[in-house]
């Protein structure tokens, strides 16, 4: 797949996305690097379109949720497969999240969350039934995360994109869709900032 060559603005957005993309809307990303948040809009939908946002995830505790054994397991699996196998990991009851390792050994990285110590080893049997060797299995304590600061960009440097794009891909004002609709649509200002924002 291309890489697809992100410009000023789409970094700005991007970076204040990975920041906090459930408590941010894009009134305030606008606000901050002062553009209209239609346009903020637009760009959020073209990033999605052009597969550079791929969603927006809920970042769980998942020791407060009641969970202590969030688990990272380590596997193997042989190269020609390893991105099928790494696809059935992830259908896994339990699996939180997997991670395919450009290396020959330790080369699936498996993120699982385990009721109990039998939970684990029912995961760990399914994870071997499938054709990968658990090689490692150690508790994740903490997880931290932080925006790529590549993205990051002063916001004097938005005026290099050419300003609004409110009307440029949609051909009228885009303010209904953020209201009255379905809530499980793809629309950025839903899926990251919430309700009730309108222009």
């Amino acid at each position: 797949m291309s890489a697809r060559e992100l410009d000023t603005l789409d970094r700005q957005i991007l970076y204040r996305l990975q920041q906090q993309a459930r408590a941010t809307s894009s009134r305030e990303i606008a606000d901050e690097i002062d553009v209209s948040a239609s346009t903020v809009r637009n760009r959020i939908r073209r990033l999605e379109a052009d597969g550079v946002l791929q969603g927006y995830h809920a970042d769980v505790d998942y020791e407060t949720a009641g969970y202590q054994l969030f688990t990272l397991i380590v596997c193997t699996a042989p190269i020609p497969q390893r991105e099928e196998l790494a696809a059935a990991a992830a259908e896994v009851s339990g699996v939180v999240e997997v991670q395919e390792v450009m290396k020959g050994e330790a080369n699936v990285l498996v993120r699982a969350v385990g009721t109990d110590g039998d939970d684990l080893t029912r995961i760990g049997e399914e994870l071997d039934e499938l054709g990968l060797r658990v090689t490692e299995e150690d508790l994740i304590r903490n997880t931290h995360r932080s925006a790529l600061s590549h993205f990051e960009v002063a916001a004097e440097s938005t005026s290099e994109t050419g300003g609004d794009e409110s009307t440029s891909e949609t051909g009228g004002d885009e303010s209904t869709s953020e209201t009255g609709g379905d809530e499980s649509t793809s629309d950025p200002e839903r899926a990251a900032a919430g309700e009730g924002e309108t222009d």
